[in-house]
Protein backbone atom coordinates (compact mmCIF):
# COMPACT_ATOMS: atom_id res chain seq x y z
CA UNK A 1 0.00 0.00 0.00
CA UNK A 2 3.01 2.48 0.91
CA UNK A 3 4.41 1.58 -2.49
CA UNK A 4 1.12 2.34 -4.25
CA UNK A 5 1.12 5.64 -2.21
CA UNK A 6 4.61 6.77 -3.22
CA UNK A 7 3.68 6.24 -7.19
CA UNK A 8 1.11 8.76 -7.31
CA UNK A 9 2.66 10.97 -4.47
CA UNK A 10 4.27 13.46 -7.43
CA UNK A 11 1.00 13.57 -9.42
CA UNK A 12 -0.76 14.41 -6.61
CA UNK A 13 1.29 17.22 -5.30
CA UNK A 14 1.35 18.41 -9.17
CA UNK A 15 -2.42 18.79 -9.52
CA UNK A 16 -2.91 19.36 -6.12
CA UNK A 17 -5.10 16.21 -5.72
CA UNK A 18 -6.06 16.00 -1.65
CA UNK A 19 -5.83 12.66 -1.01
CA UNK A 20 -8.88 11.37 0.53
CA UNK A 21 -8.42 7.87 -1.66
CA UNK A 22 -5.11 7.15 0.16
CA UNK A 23 -6.28 8.19 3.49
CA UNK A 24 -9.17 5.73 3.14
CA UNK A 25 -7.01 3.20 1.95
CA UNK A 26 -5.30 3.53 5.41
CA UNK A 27 -8.05 3.59 7.04
CA UNK A 28 -9.37 0.66 5.52
CA UNK A 29 -5.91 -1.21 6.63
CA UNK A 30 -6.71 0.00 10.28
CA UNK A 31 -3.71 2.43 10.57
CA UNK A 32 -6.35 4.61 13.01
CA UNK A 33 -6.12 1.54 15.25
CA UNK A 34 -2.67 0.86 15.63
CA UNK A 35 -1.97 2.15 19.00
CA UNK A 36 -5.45 1.07 19.92
CA UNK A 37 -5.34 -2.19 22.57
CA UNK A 38 -6.39 -5.60 21.07
CA UNK A 39 -8.89 -5.87 23.29
CA UNK A 40 -11.12 -3.52 21.75
CA UNK A 41 -10.06 -4.42 18.30
CA UNK A 42 -6.32 -2.61 17.47
CA UNK A 43 -2.98 -3.66 16.86
CA UNK A 44 -1.49 -2.85 20.46
CA UNK A 45 1.79 -0.96 18.35
CA UNK A 46 4.07 0.85 21.04
CA UNK A 47 4.70 4.40 20.27
CA UNK A 48 7.91 3.35 18.99
CA UNK A 49 6.34 0.71 16.23
CA UNK A 50 4.32 3.19 15.61
CA UNK A 51 6.84 6.01 14.85
CA UNK A 52 8.63 3.25 12.32
CA UNK A 53 5.26 2.83 10.56
CA UNK A 54 5.30 6.88 10.11
CA UNK A 55 8.78 7.08 8.90
CA UNK A 56 7.91 4.21 6.11
CA UNK A 57 4.45 6.03 5.28
CA UNK A 58 6.39 9.60 4.82
CA UNK A 59 8.95 8.32 3.21
CA UNK A 60 5.87 7.18 0.60
CA UNK A 61 4.34 10.74 0.97
CA UNK A 62 4.84 13.62 3.86
CA UNK A 63 1.14 14.43 4.05
CA UNK A 64 -0.09 11.70 4.95
CA UNK A 65 1.58 11.09 8.42
CA UNK A 66 0.95 14.73 9.15
CA UNK A 67 -2.65 14.53 8.36
CA UNK A 68 -3.23 11.47 11.28
CA UNK A 69 -1.48 13.84 13.49
CA UNK A 70 -4.32 15.35 15.51
CA UNK A 71 -6.03 11.58 15.20
CA UNK A 72 -2.81 10.00 16.78
CA UNK A 73 -3.15 12.67 19.65
CA UNK A 74 -6.41 12.32 20.58
CA UNK A 75 -6.04 8.55 20.36
CA UNK A 76 -3.02 9.10 23.12
CA UNK A 77 -5.10 11.02 25.09
CA UNK A 78 -8.07 8.40 25.13
CA UNK A 79 -5.55 5.65 26.30
CA UNK A 80 -4.58 7.43 28.89
CA UNK A 81 -8.58 8.29 30.09
CA UNK A 82 -10.23 6.51 33.13
CA UNK A 83 -11.22 2.85 32.19
CA UNK A 84 -14.99 2.58 31.10
CA UNK A 85 -17.93 4.77 29.67
CA UNK A 86 -16.57 7.48 26.94
CA UNK A 87 -12.75 5.74 26.99
CA UNK A 88 -13.89 2.42 25.53
CA UNK A 89 -16.55 4.12 23.31
CA UNK A 90 -13.71 5.45 21.78
CA UNK A 91 -11.41 3.09 21.39
CA UNK A 92 -14.40 1.25 20.01
CA UNK A 93 -15.05 3.97 17.20
CA UNK A 94 -11.44 3.89 16.31
CA UNK A 95 -11.14 0.17 15.63
CA UNK A 96 -14.55 0.51 13.75
CA UNK A 97 -12.23 3.18 11.36
CA UNK A 98 -13.34 6.77 12.56
CA UNK A 99 -10.71 9.63 12.77
CA UNK A 100 -10.19 12.39 14.39
CA UNK A 101 -8.80 15.86 12.60
CA UNK A 102 -7.13 19.39 14.78
CA UNK A 103 -8.67 22.52 15.12
CA UNK A 104 -7.18 24.27 17.88
CA UNK A 105 -4.88 27.35 16.12
CA UNK A 106 -6.92 30.34 15.59
CA UNK A 107 -5.38 33.76 13.31
CA UNK A 108 -6.41 37.08 14.14
CA UNK A 109 -5.71 39.35 17.04
CA UNK A 110 -7.05 37.12 19.98
CA UNK A 111 -5.03 37.13 23.09
CA UNK A 112 -2.22 34.33 24.18
CA UNK A 113 -3.65 31.61 26.01
CA UNK A 114 -7.44 32.31 25.20
CA UNK A 115 -9.91 31.03 22.62
CA UNK A 116 -12.14 33.06 20.50
CA UNK A 117 -14.27 29.88 19.53
CA UNK A 118 -16.55 29.94 22.11
CA UNK A 119 -18.83 26.64 23.23
CA UNK A 120 -22.41 28.10 24.81
CA UNK A 121 -25.38 26.75 26.26
CA UNK A 122 -28.55 27.30 24.35
CA UNK A 123 -31.59 25.45 25.68
CA UNK A 124 -31.05 22.34 26.15
CA UNK A 125 -27.74 21.69 24.25
CA UNK A 126 -24.36 23.32 23.49
CA UNK A 127 -23.44 24.83 20.70
CA UNK A 128 -20.18 26.11 19.00
CA UNK A 129 -19.07 28.98 16.96
CA UNK A 130 -15.64 29.89 16.39
CA UNK A 131 -13.51 30.12 12.91
CA UNK A 132 -10.01 27.91 13.20
CA UNK A 133 -6.78 28.15 11.42
CA UNK A 134 -4.38 24.96 10.63
CA UNK A 135 -6.87 22.51 10.70
CA UNK A 136 -5.05 19.70 9.66
CA UNK A 137 -6.45 15.96 9.06
CA UNK A 138 -9.91 17.56 9.62
CA UNK A 139 -11.13 17.58 6.07
CA UNK A 140 -10.26 14.09 6.10
CA UNK A 141 -12.02 12.52 9.38
CA UNK A 142 -15.25 11.91 11.08
CA UNK A 143 -14.93 14.37 13.91
CA UNK A 144 -12.46 17.08 14.98
CA UNK A 145 -10.72 18.05 18.11
CA UNK A 146 -11.38 21.50 18.82
CA UNK A 147 -10.27 23.90 21.67
CA UNK A 148 -12.78 26.66 23.14
CA UNK A 149 -13.67 28.53 26.10
CA UNK A 150 -16.33 27.20 27.88
CA UNK A 151 -17.83 30.89 30.13
CA UNK A 152 -14.48 31.48 30.61
CA UNK A 153 -12.91 28.01 31.15
CA UNK A 154 -10.38 26.16 28.31
CA UNK A 155 -11.81 23.24 27.34
CA UNK A 156 -11.76 20.66 24.21
CA UNK A 157 -14.96 19.77 22.53
CA UNK A 158 -15.59 16.64 19.64
CA UNK A 159 -17.03 17.33 17.10
CA UNK A 160 -18.51 15.78 14.12
CA UNK A 161 -17.63 17.11 10.53
CA UNK A 162 -20.63 16.01 8.81
CA UNK A 163 -23.21 18.59 10.47
CA UNK A 164 -24.41 21.44 8.59
CA UNK A 165 -22.99 24.06 11.12
CA UNK A 166 -19.21 22.71 10.17
CA UNK A 167 -17.66 23.90 7.27
CA UNK A 168 -14.08 23.11 6.23
CA UNK A 169 -12.19 24.80 3.37
CA UNK A 170 -8.95 23.66 1.87
CA UNK A 171 -7.00 27.02 1.96
CA UNK A 172 -4.18 26.45 3.46
CA UNK A 173 -1.56 28.13 1.30
CA UNK A 174 2.47 27.15 2.21
CA UNK A 175 4.57 26.33 -0.34
CA UNK A 176 4.87 22.72 1.23
CA UNK A 177 2.94 20.22 2.98
CA UNK A 178 0.12 21.07 0.35
CA UNK A 179 -1.94 18.00 0.16
CA UNK A 180 -2.95 18.06 4.38
CA UNK A 181 -5.85 19.83 4.13
CA UNK A 182 -4.41 22.27 6.68
CA UNK A 183 -7.24 25.43 6.23
CA UNK A 184 -10.11 26.55 8.09
CA UNK A 185 -13.57 25.41 9.72
CA UNK A 186 -16.04 27.59 10.30
CA UNK A 187 -18.07 26.57 13.31
CA UNK A 188 -21.45 28.13 13.30
CA UNK A 189 -24.35 26.86 16.04
CA UNK A 190 -22.39 23.54 15.49
CA UNK A 191 -24.34 20.71 17.79
CA UNK A 192 -21.77 19.31 20.83
CA UNK A 193 -22.73 16.67 22.84
CA UNK A 194 -21.79 17.12 26.53
CA UNK A 195 -20.11 14.03 26.50
CA UNK A 196 -17.42 15.33 24.03
CA UNK A 197 -16.16 18.35 26.43
CA UNK A 198 -13.56 18.16 28.34
CA UNK A 199 -11.00 20.53 30.14
CA UNK A 200 -8.03 21.17 28.66
CA UNK A 201 -5.82 20.54 31.70
CA UNK A 202 -7.24 17.05 31.69
CA UNK A 203 -5.41 16.46 28.79
CA UNK A 204 -2.45 13.81 28.89
CA UNK A 205 0.74 16.01 30.00
CA UNK A 206 3.25 14.65 27.17
CA UNK A 207 0.96 15.85 24.13
CA UNK A 208 3.67 18.42 22.72
CA UNK A 209 6.32 16.00 22.56
CA UNK A 210 3.58 13.68 20.90
CA UNK A 211 2.73 16.32 18.24
CA UNK A 212 6.39 16.97 17.35
CA UNK A 213 7.42 13.40 17.09
CA UNK A 214 5.21 12.87 14.42
CA UNK A 215 6.75 15.64 12.47
CA UNK A 216 9.50 14.12 13.27
CA UNK A 217 9.32 11.48 11.79
CA UNK A 218 7.96 13.04 8.72
CA UNK A 219 11.29 14.88 8.71
CA UNK A 220 12.28 11.47 8.64
CA UNK A 221 10.26 10.32 5.88
CA UNK A 222 11.65 12.84 3.88
CA UNK A 223 14.73 12.38 4.03
CA UNK A 224 14.59 8.56 3.43
CA UNK A 225 12.27 9.93 0.45
CA UNK A 226 15.04 12.18 -0.80
CA UNK A 227 17.92 9.53 -0.69
CA UNK A 228 15.64 6.61 -2.52
CA UNK A 229 15.08 9.36 -5.44
CA UNK A 230 18.19 10.40 -5.47
CA UNK A 231 19.86 7.14 -5.85
CA UNK A 232 18.19 5.98 -8.27
CA UNK A 233 17.87 9.19 -10.60
CA UNK A 234 21.65 9.01 -10.27
CA UNK A 235 21.51 5.17 -11.10
CA UNK A 236 19.40 6.19 -14.15
CA UNK A 237 21.59 8.87 -15.15
CA UNK A 238 23.31 8.57 -18.37
CA UNK A 239 24.44 12.05 -19.41
CA UNK A 240 27.82 13.18 -17.40
CA UNK A 241 29.76 16.76 -17.37
CA UNK A 242 33.29 16.53 -19.27
CA UNK A 243 34.97 18.09 -15.78
CA UNK A 244 33.41 14.91 -13.79
CA UNK A 245 35.66 12.33 -12.72
CA UNK A 246 34.04 9.19 -14.34
CA UNK A 247 32.19 8.09 -17.38
CA UNK A 248 29.09 7.35 -15.56
CA UNK A 249 27.44 9.66 -12.86
CA UNK A 250 27.35 6.47 -10.29
CA UNK A 251 30.55 5.84 -10.58
CA UNK A 252 31.84 9.77 -9.89
CA UNK A 253 33.44 9.90 -6.33
CA UNK A 254 32.27 13.48 -6.02
CA UNK A 255 28.44 12.52 -6.71
CA UNK A 256 28.94 9.70 -4.39
CA UNK A 257 30.63 11.82 -1.22
CA UNK A 258 26.88 14.23 -1.86
CA UNK A 259 24.62 11.17 -1.57
CA UNK A 260 26.74 9.78 0.85
CA UNK A 261 25.82 13.25 3.19
CA UNK A 262 22.31 12.73 2.20
CA UNK A 263 22.07 9.00 3.16
CA UNK A 264 24.17 9.74 6.43
CA UNK A 265 21.51 12.35 7.24
CA UNK A 266 18.68 9.89 6.65
CA UNK A 267 20.16 7.66 9.04
CA UNK A 268 20.53 10.03 11.46
CA UNK A 269 17.02 11.28 11.24
CA UNK A 270 15.72 7.34 11.26
CA UNK A 271 18.02 6.71 14.77
CA UNK A 272 16.78 10.10 16.38
CA UNK A 273 13.32 9.45 15.92
CA UNK A 274 13.56 5.96 17.54
CA UNK A 275 15.34 7.71 20.47
CA UNK A 276 12.83 10.39 20.82
CA UNK A 277 10.19 7.67 20.34
CA UNK A 278 11.55 6.07 23.69
CA UNK A 279 11.11 9.21 25.87
CA UNK A 280 7.41 9.61 24.68
CA UNK A 281 7.01 5.95 25.12
CA UNK A 282 8.81 6.30 29.11
CA UNK A 283 6.30 9.23 29.56
CA UNK A 284 3.45 7.07 28.44
CA UNK A 285 4.30 4.43 30.70
CA UNK A 286 4.38 6.91 33.73
CA UNK A 287 1.08 8.91 33.22
CA UNK A 288 -0.52 6.48 35.60
CA UNK A 289 1.63 8.64 38.11
CA UNK A 290 0.47 12.25 37.07
CA UNK A 291 1.93 14.40 38.74
CA UNK A 292 4.89 11.98 40.84
CA UNK A 293 8.49 12.64 40.64
CA UNK A 294 8.64 10.12 38.20
CA UNK A 295 6.33 10.99 35.83
CA UNK A 296 7.30 14.41 35.74
CA UNK A 297 11.18 13.47 34.91
CA UNK A 298 9.62 11.23 32.13
CA UNK A 299 7.98 14.06 30.69
CA UNK A 300 10.65 16.36 30.95
CA UNK A 301 12.89 14.09 29.07
CA UNK A 302 9.98 13.35 26.76
CA UNK A 303 9.68 17.37 25.86
CA UNK A 304 13.37 17.61 25.87
CA UNK A 305 14.57 14.94 23.09
CA UNK A 306 12.03 16.09 20.81
CA UNK A 307 13.14 19.55 20.88
CA UNK A 308 16.92 17.97 20.52
CA UNK A 309 16.14 16.48 17.81
CA UNK A 310 14.00 19.20 16.12
CA UNK A 311 16.92 21.11 16.86
CA UNK A 312 19.13 19.38 14.80
CA UNK A 313 16.91 17.69 11.84
CA UNK A 314 15.02 21.08 11.12
CA UNK A 315 18.42 22.35 9.99
CA UNK A 316 20.11 18.71 7.98
CA UNK A 317 16.86 17.14 6.73
CA UNK A 318 16.15 20.70 4.55
CA UNK A 319 19.84 20.69 3.57
CA UNK A 320 19.88 17.06 2.57
CA UNK A 321 16.84 17.91 0.60
CA UNK A 322 19.33 20.72 -1.31
CA UNK A 323 21.80 18.63 -2.20
CA UNK A 324 20.15 16.55 -4.57
CA UNK A 325 20.38 19.56 -6.64
CA UNK A 326 23.94 19.40 -6.86
CA UNK A 327 24.08 15.70 -7.72
CA UNK A 328 21.98 15.72 -11.29
CA UNK A 329 22.30 19.67 -12.18
CA UNK A 330 19.81 21.67 -13.91
CA UNK A 331 17.71 18.86 -14.84
CA UNK A 332 16.71 18.19 -11.61
CA UNK A 333 14.81 20.95 -11.01
CA UNK A 334 12.13 19.58 -13.70
CA UNK A 335 8.66 20.00 -12.36
CA UNK A 336 8.16 16.35 -13.19
CA UNK A 337 10.13 15.43 -11.27
CA UNK A 338 8.88 16.93 -8.28
CA UNK A 339 12.19 16.29 -6.72
CA UNK A 340 11.53 20.37 -4.72
CA UNK A 341 8.88 19.03 -3.07
CA UNK A 342 11.54 17.33 -0.38
CA UNK A 343 12.90 20.61 -0.08
CA UNK A 344 9.32 22.53 0.61
CA UNK A 345 7.97 19.88 2.42
CA UNK A 346 10.80 19.68 5.08
CA UNK A 347 11.01 23.29 5.33
CA UNK A 348 7.63 23.36 6.27
CA UNK A 349 7.82 20.85 8.54
CA UNK A 350 10.79 22.23 10.16
CA UNK A 351 8.69 25.71 10.59
CA UNK A 352 6.00 23.82 12.84
CA UNK A 353 6.75 25.06 16.73
CA UNK A 354 9.84 27.40 15.79
CA UNK A 355 13.20 25.76 16.21
CA UNK A 356 15.03 28.97 17.68
CA UNK A 357 12.77 28.76 20.78
CA UNK A 358 13.10 24.78 21.27
CA UNK A 359 17.27 25.76 21.29
CA UNK A 360 17.04 28.16 24.02
CA UNK A 361 14.20 25.62 25.87
CA UNK A 362 17.16 22.97 25.63
CA UNK A 363 19.96 25.44 26.31
CA UNK A 364 18.24 26.44 29.94
CA UNK A 365 17.71 23.01 30.65
CA UNK A 366 21.54 21.89 30.34
CA UNK A 367 22.52 24.91 31.82
CA UNK A 368 20.56 25.45 34.98
CA UNK A 369 18.34 22.40 34.84
CA UNK A 370 14.78 24.43 33.82
CA UNK A 371 11.89 22.60 33.46
CA UNK A 372 10.19 22.94 29.83
CA UNK A 373 7.47 24.20 29.04
CA UNK A 374 4.72 21.53 28.54
CA UNK A 375 1.92 23.25 26.43
CA UNK A 376 2.32 26.99 24.44
CA UNK A 377 0.16 28.82 22.95
CA UNK A 378 0.23 31.81 19.93
CA UNK A 379 -1.73 34.94 19.84
CA UNK A 380 -1.40 38.40 20.50
CA UNK A 381 0.98 39.76 23.86
CA UNK A 382 -0.86 41.39 26.64
CA UNK A 383 0.07 44.60 27.70
CA UNK A 384 2.68 44.51 30.33
CA UNK A 385 0.96 45.56 33.57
Amino acid sequence: MFARIADGAVAREQEHVLPFEPVRWLVDAGFGRLRVPTDFGGDGLTIPELAEVLIELGAADANLPQIFRGHIAFVEDRLQATPGGERDVWLRRFAAGEIVGNAWSETGNGAIGSSQTRLERRGDRWVLNGRKFYTTGSIFAEWTDVTADREGESVTVLVRTGQSGVAISDDWDGFGQQLTGTGTIVFTDAEVDEAHVSLFDDRFRYQTALYQLVLLAVLAGIAAATERETARAIRERTRVYSHGVASLVRDDAQIQAVVGEISSVAYTALALVRGVAEAVQGAADTAHLRDTEEDLAANVLAEIRSAQAQVVLSESVPRAATLVFNTLGASATSRAKGLDRHWRNARTVASHNPVVYKARIVGDWSINGTPPPFIWSIGTALPTP
